[in-house]
């Protein structure tokens, strides 16, 4: 029916109703005023009340919370003139109501306080004569004391409010305690908040807002306390509860606050570009000063890290710049804060909203898990040059004297951080003119060709010019060197052939020099490990397996003779990275022949090498290797501890691309031990490492994914759903695989499943199935349409519900499952008796469909334990057919049943239910429970029968059952059994 249609009272009550379950917004609010005008042409008083009810009900949650005053008026003068046209619950509501309107008023600043002040009298005298609790009415003058700043009664209030007796008009126990926490918070007490606040975060008290708020509201006092782990949780958990809630901006205003104060600005934009009629809506002026407030403190941060030019969609759904909406922002809020003030005759929301705005952040970084595209690309860090990152020593000052002792001290000992102090070196040196001397020309040339950003091309050029330089210096070891890298470059711009015969003469000058004693092991060395890593790039490339093998023998000749040249001499300065460098090869020589245990050995003492030489930032590679062999080789223990040596060596240098990968490694060996708490530490790391470096469609989704799946295993379903929901839209079958889309989307349904969501678990439990329609085996495809029919069911979508068993079952048939298959028909038949579905004659054959399936599979089995399931599936359809039967009649039999039809239904049930109870005994002992189970459900037929004796006697065999070995029920089942069968005798007086 539309509302295009006249509708009487009743059509129209069902309406209301129907409205009511729709989401908060506008377009229910609209439905509500055109249904209210259909209903004043009927002029049926009561229906007046309700619809007038529905309104205030509508304008509350919504962000016209402004046009609830008028209906309330109006109810109240129907209430004054007509008292016996309200109904009980009428009454209730009106009353109920006027805690929205007394102290709501504080939230419209056009309405004068001495107005509120008014109401709330007139509120509490109205609740007095009606006999009601003062608790309301304190909690209201709480409100508005708060909101004008008066703290000294505003405590006054609330000692009053929790002194006072609780009633039927006061607020449901999770609001109340939401209040509580807040007043704690406010007043300095954010450990007593939280304390408070617990019932409703555990779950204990809820309602239709409720843990929402608090969850909103916990997050400062959380950040304040140093509970970051929980505010992130909770931010992650509670944000997904509101996005999608009109009425609470207020909410999501506290959820982008706590993005703009722990280094998740990015976040923070992409929840304020989710709703840009958040900006406009003006019915609630206080939670729209709150989002305004909010609003310029994420985008004056964004501006200040350089973001103010990113563009994103604000108020009037236009594009704003950053900074030009922290102007507006602010300016708006200004002016909200000022109308407050002048209403109140003080300060204190100016004042309050100034120090909001002017927050400074709590936390520099916070990662969250859920997908966050950063705005720009962030602000690069400087390297550390001076002690911070590799010991000890001067010369981190600015003047190029210092700067080129510093950039040599890290050149000498192969940091990182080295050829970024070599540019800053020439900079200062260009700065100023000064003319260097050839050899820091030759170290800035070469360390200028080593840098990442510099093209292999280019590089080629500077490792030459830094060679003739080196020689004029009188370096021939570094010359020679120098040159074997530019050879080296060769093969980086893809000319291996041509880099391996160029670099053949630079390693045999310093071959020579080290044998005159003119070139050092570790430069000779370097020079040597050019032509390993060039014969190493070009078996990458190879096609032929004999070419393949003849390059694996030359590199391993090459990686003994530099173990030759380097072990010898492993005391002098950095050699220990050649050595490491040519024990990683031979690891990677033995993985390849297929000896994992060797290469685990070579690894490891590669790793060594590197840490004994005190570079332990190269060690992260034969560290990382290490890990994989090890995990391959089912060595955890092994694994883990190689992983984690990576993270710690890497950590202060690697980019945030490498951090992510290492971190995710971690992940897999943390999850095959079992330690999934830890895995998801470093899953969310991993996470946010590959979003910082542009990676977060990749390495990112997968960490995400997998983030989501430990939450799930871990019981935290609401951050788990929240996580996987953000890795969706970067997942594509090309660059994640279908296989990966499916589990996500399946973990989905799971969360889904678990917070009481059946109707969105079953959406991605169908899109899941449709993926794996395609597969070569059918059994995820299957489980995935019996999981979306279990949901639809529970979601009571019965027609839909059908269509997912329909194809679930025929799925089981053509895998063979036949028990998967009988429990889709008899949850079918349970859906035929549905109002409005096919009915009992439908369900019957469905039952009998699944009793036909049972014994032909019977006549054809001849395995003991394989007969003795089917019995019992045979076995349980009778029982839930006798039961589809007894439930599906209009009553039961007795005086009612005038011809006959509930008794003729019971007494078939009743003779279904005692087959079933036959049959589970020929399955055997180990259906005992279901036998039982049927016993007791044949008890109570009887019993309604009117056949004492037979309920008795069926009670009686359960009892003893469960008590022939005289110890007395076993287990919770048994203790079940025995209570339910007491409660039969003593319901038909057999003792």
């Amino acid at each position: 029916m539309t509302l295009d249609t006249p509708m009487d009272a009743e059509a129209l009550r069902q309406a209301l109703r129907d409205n009511n379950r729709e989401p908060e917004g506008p377009a229910r609010n609209a439905r509500a005023e055109r249904l209210f005008a259909e209903i004043e042409q009927l002029g049926d008083t009561s229906l007046v009340i309700d619809g007038l009810d529905h309104l205030m009900q509508v304008y509350n949650y919504s962000s016209e919370a402004d046009k609830m005053f008028v209906p309330f008026a109006r109810l109240l003068r129907m209430w004054d003139d007509r008292p016996e046209e309200f109904d009980g619950q009428q009454v209730h509501s009106l009353f109920w109501m006027f805690k929205w309107v007394s102290s709501g008023m504080v939230d419209q600043p056009h309405i004068p306080l001495a107005s509120i002040e008014k109401w709330q009298a007139e509120m509490e005298h109205r609740y007095r004569l009606a006999g009601h609790s003062e608790r309301a009415v304190r909690q209201g003058e709480l409100r508005i004391a708060r909101h004008v700043g008066d703290l000294e009664r505003a405590q006054r209030a609330y000692d009053a409010w929790q002194a006072a007796d609780r009633d039927d008009k006061s607020d449901c126990h999770a609001c109340e305690l939401r209040t509580q926490g807040s007043w704690q918070a406010l007043r300095d007490d954010d450990e007593g908040a939280l304390v408070t606040w617990r019932p409703v975060l555990d779950g204990e008290f809820t309602c239709a807002h409720e843990p929402h708020a608090v969850l909103a509201a916990s997050l400062l006092p959380l950040l304040r306390l140093g509970r970051a782990e929980e505010a992130r949780a909770h931010h992650l958990r509670g944000y997904r509860l509101v996005r999608s809630k009109e009425s609470m901006r207020s909410a999501v205003a506290r959820h982008v606050e706590f993005c703009a104060l722990t280094g998740n600005e990015a976040r923070g934009l992409e929840i304020l570009a989710e709703r840009p009629s958040y900006f406009t809506d003006t019915g609630e002026p206080s939670s729209l000063l709150s989002y305004l407030e909010v609003t310029a403190l994420l985008t004056d941060r964004l501006t200040a890290l350089g973001h103010g030019d990113t563009s994103l969609t604000g108020p009037g759904g236009r594009p704003w710049t950053v900074r030009e909406l922290a102007v507006h922002a602010r300016t708006e809020a200004r002016a909200i804060a000022a109308r407050f003030d002048a209403r109140n005759g003080n300060t204190y929301f100016g004042e309050q909203s100034a120090e909001r705005m002017d927050r400074a952040p709590l936390l520099d970084r916070l990662p969250l898990g859920v997908r966050s595209v950063r705005p720009a690309p962030a602000p690069r860090e400087a390297p550390a040059t001076a002690s911070g990152a590799a010991g000890s020593g001067s010369g981190s000052g600015e003047d190029l004297a210092g700067l080129l002792a510093e950039a040599r001290r890290l050149s000498e000992a192969q940091h990182p951080h080295a050829t970024d102090a070599w540019a800053a070196a020439a900079e200062a040196a260009g700065r100023e003119g000064t003319e260097l001397a050839v050899l820091e020309r030759a170290e800035i040339d070469e360390h200028r060709a080593m840098a990442p950003s510099t093209p292999p091309a280019e590089a080629i050029g500077l490792f030459t010019s830094a060679a003739g330089l080196y020689e004029a210096a009188g370096e021939p070891g570094r010359a020679a060197t120098a040159l074997a890298r530019a050879a080296y470059c060769v093969s980086l711009d893809g000319r291996p052939a041509e880099a391996l015969e160029a670099v053949q003469e630079p390693c045999d000058r310093a071959l020579a020099l080290h044998a005159e004693g003119r070139s050092t092991a570790r430069q000779t060395g370097r020079a040597l490990l050019c032509r390993a890593r060039i014969l190493n790039d070009m078996i990458g490339g190879m096609q032929v397996q004999e070419a393949v093998e003849a390059a694996v023998t030359s590199l391993e000749e090459a990686a003994h003779a530099l173990l030759g040249l380097a072990e010898p001499e492993q005391a002098e300065p950095g050699v220990g990275v050649v050595i490491g460098e040519a024990l990683g090869y031979l690891g990677d020589i033995t993985a390849f022949r297929g000896d994992a245990p060797g290469a685990a050995e070579l690894y490891t003492r590669a790793a060594d090498a590197y840490v004994r030489a005190g570079r332990p930032w190269f060690a992260v590679e034969p560290e990382s290797q290490l890990a994989g062999v090890s995990r391959h080789l089912g060595d955890l223990e092994t694994a883990e501890r190689a992983s984690r040596a990576a993270l710690e060596h890497a950590a202060p240098f690697a980019g945030p691309g490498g951090r992510a990968r290492l971190h995710l490694q971690l992940v897999e060996t943390l999850s095959d031990s079992g330690k999934l708490d830890e895995a998801a530490d470093h899953a969310l790391e991993a996470a946010h490492w590959a979003d910082e470096a542009g990676e977060g469609a990749g390495n990112g989704a997968y960490a995400r994914h997998r983030l989501g799946g430990f939450l799930l295993r871990l019981g935290r379903a609401d951050e788990a759903a929240a996580v996987l929901e953000s890795v969706l839209p970067d997942l594509t079958e090309q660059d994640h695989g279908d296989g990966m889309i499916v589990q996500t989307l399946w973990w989905l349904g799971d969360c889904c499943t678990a917070l009481g969501e059946p109707r969105e678990a079953a959406e991605h439990w169908l899109k899941a199935a449709d993926i794996a329609r395609g597969w070569p085996e059918q059994r995820d495809h299957a489980m995935l349409a019996n999981l979306a029919g279990q949901a639809l069911f529970r979601a009571q979508l019965n027609p839909q519900a059908e269509l997912a068993y329909q194809r679930a079952g025929d799925l089981w048939r053509d895998l063979g499952d036949l028990h998967a298959l009988v429990r889709t028909l008899r949850v079918r038949a349970w859906i035929a008796v549905r109002d409005g579905q096919a009915g009992i004659g439908a369900a019957r054959e469905l039952m009998a469909a699944a009793a036909t399936e049972c014994e032909s599979a019977l006549a054809g089995s001849a395995d003991g334990d394989a007969r003795a399931a089917l019995r019992a599936e045979l076995a349980d359809t009778y029982r839930q057919t006798g039961d589809l039967i007894a439930s599906s009649c209009e009553g039961e039999p007795g005086d009612d049943d005038t011809d006959g039809s509930a008794r003729a239904a019971y007494e078939e049930a009743v003779a279904l239910v005692l087959r079933a109870v036959a049959v589970f005994e020929e399955a055997g002992e180990q259906f005992t429970d279901l036998r039982t189970g049927a016993q007791l459900m044949a008890s109570w037929l009887h019993a309604s029968l009117g056949d004492a004796s037979a309920a008795v006697a069926l009670a009686r065999e359960v009892l003893a059952t469960y008590e022939a070995s005289g110890d007395g029920p076993a287990d919770e089942t048994a203790e079940s059994r025995c209570a339910e069968a007491r409660a039969v005798l003593t319901e038909v007086g057999g003792g």
